[in-house]
């Protein structure tokens, strides 16, 4: 009788951990599927679980490089970050079109140019533009992480629209950078003032947010005083633009200030609009991972070209440090 009960015991155990170990399977199985990249180093993955799919996968991975954890992702932004893992981004620096393609004109290098930038940069009118700053504004904040700070630029024609809609969403905005182009076009109309700064916006990702800032670092590079938010640089140089250029670039020492500022070495920078890949390039010099996002082929083969060089820069500078380390 007793033979029979311990019998019993043991099969109903062996039964039990059975059970166990196929929910433990069902559970990595379904980790799996959501996560395929989950061995990658970087935080920010794209879900590639093919049921969230209508027809084809909303975005591809226009370039990869695992070692010094760079990624660009060709597709739109919002669906994009929609399917990215929540709370994994430690800082956002976004520049979303300005809708200033309205077949106006502009200057430059003392010739006069239409404004239009492509179909990316059209307005849809104030409810749709409105609408599209919500929506791609939504889907960082879904990513950031819960201390994690945004950095978005603009003019007044949308910059206007951006802070709405970030006190909409329950953004804390920490402050509002006046970027001043000392070499900033001239007005060619003289019917305005000319134009010569810009406004960056920075928010963390709610009020209950603790958000990083280097003050000792920006107190040190403004000659020993408290920065203050009136930041004067010139355009991008020429030889930020040796591989080509895109129409709303901004200068490199623009973004490494704000990525200095406002993350650590080892952070996860992310750009939802990265165009040439500015917010890229300064991630990479200062040891920052890097994901930018852009729906242009164009823009993202120039972003590859400028990583890249950059890559060959920092590999030659380290070779150049340790043969003199040797001497």
């Amino acid at each position: 009788m007793t033979t029979k009960r311990s019998s019993k015991k043991k099969s109903l155990t062996k039964e039990l951990l059975k059970d166990h170990s196929h929910d433990r399977k069902k559970e990595e199985q379904k980790a799996s599927l959501i996560y395929t990249s989950s061995k990658n180093p970087m935080e920010f993955y794209v879900s590639e679980q093919t049921a969230t799919y209508e027809a084809t996968k909303p975005f591809t991975v226009f370039y990869d490089n695992p070692e010094h954890s760079l990624r660009l992702l060709k597709g739109d932004c919002v669906e994009i970050l929609n399917q990215g893992r929540e709370d994994s981004v430690d800082m956002i620096f976004a520049d979303p079109p300005y809708f200033l393609s309205n077949g106006g004109i502009s200057c430059h290098a003392g010739k006069m140019v239409s404004v239009n930038k492509g179909d990316w940069d059209k307005s849809r009118g104030t409810e749709d533009n409105h609408k599209f700053v919500l929506d791609w504004l939504k889907a960082c904040q879904r990513v950031l992480k819960p201390n994690g700070t945004i950095w978005v630029s603009g003019t007044t024609h949308i910059i206007y629209s951006i802070g709405y809609a970030m006190q909409e969403l329950g953004y804390k905005i920490l402050n509002d950078i006046v970027w001043y182009k000392r070499n900033a076009a001239p007005n060619l109309s003289c019917r305005y003032f000319t134009h010569s700064t810009e406004i960056v916006l920075w928010a963390a990702k709610n009020a209950q947010s603790k958000h990083y800032f280097n003050y000792e670092l920006m107190k040190r590079t403004n000659f020993n005083k408290q920065m203050r938010n009136v930041w004067e640089m010139t355009t991008p140089a020429s030889e930020e633009k040796k591989f080509g250029k895109h129409p709303t670039q901004k200068p490199l020492k623009l973004l490494e200030r704000i990525i200095l500022a406002s993350t650590k070495e080892g952070d996860m920078v992310l750009d939802p609009f990265c165009g040439s890949s500015t917010t890229g390039v300064a991630a990479l010099l200062h040891n920052r991972k890097y994901v930018g996002i852009d729906k242009e082929e164009e823009y993202l083969q120039l972003s590859v070209k400028r990583l890249e060089d950059t890559l060959s820069e920092k590999k030659s500078h380290l070779f150049d440090s340790a043969k003199i380390a040797m001497l």
